[in-house]
């Protein structure tokens, strides 16, 4: 096992990684912008090291000034949280170059699967149910027509290259097309630097389920269940929960020990997560991979277990699965809020500034996952989390009730936040009811909250 590491990351992820070292007993060194360096949290790392200025470009995502700083501090291994340079193939590959071990994928693979194109190619050779769509990138509209017109009509063109909803949108008629693929194009151009684009058949009304796995370098793969996704503005999830309320169980009996096997065939090393689709049939297709822990992982650990943070490590020094799949079960029900500082009366402006107050729920059943107290400071430079409320129950009943309890108790003065609307979700009909989709929230909440 490692000895000293260094995480590749800041605030809530980096506190949640350094967390876990702390009761491994791995040294972990933290990194911090300028705007970060006097942060509280920073106290908990065995050293830190500031990278540069605020700008992310000029500190987080320095590939030469962290790789410098992981050398500079005698560290075997860089953990890149999620976000930043967790999925970043180049600077995998530059860590190896340097001695140093990714906590993560391959480089290889991280290519595969940042790729959209070549994800679904190499999913579907391996088996896995594939959203129809078109073989390649599609070089211009001309060709997306033709690709529309075979697909038919509903599609949604996806840049190869996208994420959170950039480089995406929906057509529902060929009129729409030609305009519709040079915004899109254009947009993932100016985001991930590659136009490139494809064309599936657009699913409306789904639902959007991901399946946590995990695989060591011997080809053990195992899966630790699924997370229902649907609630999101945006594109961008809100709250997540699992198990799915939704998912038939024969289709998760189907579907779960497939994308296992199939991740374990592909060589893949790591934890990671198959994003997939339901339709109104109950059918899951394949969307994605994301080559790192989400955000919502903790309902993972909370059903099953599990430290995933620690099973990373684990793996990335060579060490098979600490257990195999017939030792894994899903046990109760879990559900993650994310309290963020942004205005919902305001389109969600981002709410930046001091935090007056911060109380958070305490009993059983509850997990808070901040970095955050009472004095500090949300900076306008990065991501605007103040915590992650998550929460288990035996059902899922009791887990909204206990998590109805938790917002209760929570209070943050000094900054907007969404909790408000964090507790209108639990009272809201759709979600107490399990019957959401993807278009739920916006459709409902824009209108009522």
């Amino acid at each position: 096992m490692f000895r000293r590491i260094l995480i590749a990351n800041r605030g809530e992820v980096a506190v949640r990684i350094l967390r876990t070292c702390q009761r491994m007993g791995i040294e972990a060194v933290a990194v911090a912008s300028a705007a970060d360096r006097d942060a509280t949290w920073l106290s908990e790392a065995d050293a830190v090291v500031v990278l540069g200025p605020a700008a992310a470009a000029q500190s987080y995502l320095d590939q030469d000034a962290i790789i410098e700083a992981a050398i500079g501090q005698r560290c075997s291994a860089i953990h890149p949280g999620w976000g930043f340079l967790a999925e970043n193939d180049r600077f995998a590959s530059r860590c190896a170059a340097a001695g140093l071990t990714f906590v993560g994928p391959s480089p290889h693979h991280l290519r595969i699967m940042g790729d959209k194109e070549l994800a679904r190619t190499t999913m579907a050779q391996l088996g896995l149910p594939v959203i129809p769509g078109s073989d390649a990138a599609i070089p211009d509209a001309t060709a997306a027509a033709r690709a529309a017109g075979a697909i038919g009509y509903p599609v949604l063109l996806k840049a190869v290259a996208g994420g959170g909803g950039r480089g995406m949108r929906k057509v529902r008629q060929p009129s729409e097309l030609a305009s519709a693929f040079a915004e899109a194009s254009a947009e993932a151009t100016s985001a991930f630097g590659d136009g490139r684009m494809y064309v599936e058949r657009l699913i409306e009304g789904g639902r959007h389920i991901e399946v946590q796995i995990i695989a060591d370098r011997f080809g053990n793969a195992v899966h630790l269940g699924e997370r229902e996704c649907s609630l999101q503005r945006r594109h961008q999830k809100v709250l997540e929960e699992g198990p799915s309320p939704g998912l038939p169980g024969a289709e998760r009996a189907r579907i779960l020990p497939l994308v296992a096997e199939a991740v374990g065939r592909a060589g893949y090393r790591g934890a990671g997560t198959v994003e997939m689709l339901m339709d109104r049939d109950g059918t899951l297709w394949f969307m994605e991979m994301n080559t790192r822990l989400q955000v919502e992982h903790p309902i993972s650990e909370v059903t099953t277990g599990v430290d995933l943070v620690e099973w990373q490590l684990r793996v990335a020094a060579n060490e098979p699965l600490p257990r195999s799949q017939s030792d894994i079960s899903v046990r109760g029900h879990a559900i993650e809020c994310r309290i963020n500082a942004e205005d919902p009366d305001r389109d969600f402006r981002p709410s930046p500034g001091r935090i007056d107050v911060l109380e958070l729920p305490m009993g059983d059943g509850i997990r808070v996952d901040t970095h955050l107290s009472a004095g500090d400071r949300i900076p306008p430079w990065y991501d605007s989390m103040v915590a992650k409320v998550i929460v288990h129950a035996p059902c899922r009943r009791q887990a909204i009730a206990v998590m109805s309890r938790a917002l209760a108790q929570m209070k943050i003065e000094g900054i907007t936040t969404n909790l408000d609307m964090q507790r209108w979700i639990l009272g809201w009909d759709a979600f107490v009811g399990g019957v959401y989709d993807t278009t739920s929230l916006e459709s409902t909440f824009m209108q009522e909250a």
